[in-house]
């Protein structure tokens, strides 16, 4: 029997959440509010929690005194083909872990997970004189690389859990029915499997969009640098400037959150299926 949640219980609880909310939305609703101040008016005093007066300067600023334009192309550039590319292969890798018993199947799913457990900035310096010596230092295409080979572990352990979760039988009728594996795989398990494939190409695409330690390393000239690296360079060492890093922070927030409004459907989904074994 479901026992009746009591009205001191429910108040705790919404205030709970209530005082979460707020602590949690606060941090980007100053952050834009601040993006639309004169940049005379961010360090007035007292706060002013509302602008008096909405100003552009500091979007205007981005495009104008900086290269906003091309750092958000090669975030986008980077992202999206990172993201594509490594949730294509964590795809055919989970399929492999799922559907095939081999020797060392168990080293690879806990090398996969080790992955996971390593901060990022302790292979920079091998990874670095990996890189310059294959002349991909300050170069899209070797930071997409870096990214797809960051991606793909984590990738591949939760879409093994999805393909755990989808029946043999499905597979096996197809077979039965003449496709190859490869055309059943192609042809009935991946449009199952859409909204785990969804959220994990999501998860790539953000990790990558937000990514900074192996970006700052990698990416030396303003026209290769992504969105991270951008922001970082607004603060010198003797000033901060906080207008222009406000609107730059919420142009970058914006693509996410658009995402994630569309596809949230599917990344709820996706997780859940995949969390339990049917």
């Amino acid at each position: 029997m479901i026992r009746k949640e009591s009205f001191a219980g429910r108040a705790t609880r919404i205030t709970f959440l209530t005082v979460w909310l707020v602590i949690t939305v606060f941090p980007l609703y100053w952050i834009t509010i601040t993006s639309f101040k004169a940049p005379g008016d961010i360090f007035t005093f007292p706060l002013a929690y509302w602008p008096k007066d909405f100003s552009f300067e500091n979007y205007k600023g981005l495009f104008s005194k900086a290269q906003f334009g091309d750092y958000l192309t090669n975030s986008l550039l980077v992202a999206a083909v990172a993201g594509t590319v490594a949730t294509a292969i964590s795809v055919l890798s989970a399929y492999v872990l799922a559907r095939f018993e081999f020797r060392s199947k168990t080293s690879l799913l806990m090398a996969a997970l080790v992955t996971q457990m390593i901060p990022s900035f302790i292979a920079l310096g091998p990874l670095y004189t990996m890189m310059t010596q294959l002349k991909l230092v300050d170069n899209r295409l070797g930071l997409i690389l870096v990214y797809i080979a960051v991606c793909i572990p984590f990738s591949t352990v939760m879409l093994r859990g999805f393909f755990e979760n989808v029946p043999d039988a499905l597979e096996e009728a197809a077979m039965i029915d003449g496709c190859s594996r490869f055309g059943a795989l192609f042809r009935v398990l991946l449009p199952v499997m859409k909204p785990g494939i969804v959220a994990a190409f999501i998860f790539n695409f953000v990790n990558c969009w937000n990514e900074l330690f192996l970006s700052v390393t990698l990416m030396n000239s303003d026209a290769n640098k992504t969105i991270p690296t951008a922001l970082n360079g607004f603060i010198s060492s003797f000033n901060i400037d906080w207008g222009s890093m406000s609107a730059a922070a919420v142009l970058t927030i914006v693509p996410t959150m658009v995402l994630f409004a569309f596809a949230s459907r599917h990344i709820v989904q996706g997780l859940t299926s995949g969390a339990v074994k049917g």
